[in-house]
């Protein structure tokens, strides 16, 4: 699948039934806080909110999204360790 013009070159392609593509920015107001954005396989963002851990994450290192990834809570394996990243600002 090519990657929709309007997604970053960093974005990673999570395959499933519902794939998604999933792009990570630090932010650099608060620590351990980082901007996630989730899009469709086409496209169109579905979300993009700010996330947490409560683990290091080096976002210049190599990494990648894994499953259960959505709106609520992303997870990235880093140097072989899962990393979980929460929002509050969740609505259904």
């Amino acid at each position: 699948m090519c990657k929709p013009k309007n997604i970053s070159e960093k974005a990673q392609l999570l395959k499933g039934l519902s794939s998604s593509w999933f792009e990570i920015t630090e932010e650099e107001e608060e620590e351990r806080a980082f901007r996630i954005k989730r899009y469709s396989e086409k496209g169109k963002l579905e979300c993009d909110r700010i996330f947490t851990t409560d683990t290091n994450f080096d976002i210049n290192k190599d990494y990648e999204f894994t499953y259960i990834s959505h709106c609520k809570e992303c997870n990235i394996i880093q140097n072989g360790t899962i990393i979980t990243f929460k929002t509050t600002n969740y609505e259904y």
